[in-house]
């Protein structure tokens, strides 16, 4: 455990140009006490200890603001930036040597059982306040960009952005996409409103005409 700490706190050294020293990042940066803290309840969890697991994690979220399932698997080297509003789901897999900035989600849709959150390769650096929701695998040394909400497979070497998130960029060279004709979520959402009301009228006026045939 020491030498996976040990080996955190350079991390965090090497990626943060504010950090000067070991002893400032052991005793003020939260995502290390959250990567301690987080050790301690992975160990309870692991062998059925689930309460006291959830005990702790939820001591640390107060502490530190940054909430982590026990039953996350987390590689050496993350680092967790600032860390304010981290959320990392019960099934989430992180790599080794990971950057997080604040307000990240790495969580599910709702529509999955068992595994629910994402596997994250890696070297991946996930920006301020994306999201990355459900099952699926962020390839090693990719990039998502900040706020952006990541719902499928990212490629190895590639950087993500928008809502929802594409590929701009792999293996150092831009994709090339249609940038005309990009599904709108939200024009799509209307015309599938626009559809139910007018089955509902259909049925309203159906209903209406049995009405009126049984009068008369």
């Amino acid at each position: 455990m020491f030498k996976k700490l040990r080996y955190d706190l350079n991390a965090i050294l090497d990626r943060d140009p504010a950090a000067r020293n070991w002893v400032e990042v052991l005793l003020l940066y939260p995502g290390i006490h959250v990567r301690i803290n987080h050790a301690f309840a992975h160990w309870f969890f692991k062998r059925k200890m689930k309460f006291i697991a959830r005990i702790i994690s939820q001591c640390s979220r107060f502490w530190t603001g940054i909430e982590i399932h026990p039953g996350a698997q987390i590689g050496r080297g993350l680092f967790i930036d600032h860390g304010s509003g981290v959320v990392i789901g019960e099934t989430t897999i992180i790599g080794d040597n990971c950057t997080i900035y604040q307000g990240v989600t790495l969580g599910g849709t709702g529509k999955d059982t068992g595994k629910r959150h994402p596997t994250l390769g890696n070297n991946v650096i996930v920006g301020t306040g994306a999201k990355v929701l459900g099952p699926f695998t962020v390839g090693d040394n990719s990039k998502i960009a900040a706020n952006a909400v990541v719902l499928s497979e990212v490629p190895p070497d590639s950087t993500c952005v928008g809502v929802p998130a594409r590929v701009v960029r792999r293996e150092g060279k831009k994709v090339d996409f249609d940038q005309v004709h990009i599904p709108d979520p939200i024009s799509m959402e209307l015309c599938k409103m626009r559809m139910q009301i007018e089955a509902l009228e259909k049925n309203i006026n159906t209903t209406r005409k049995d009405k009126h045939d049984e009068t008369f």
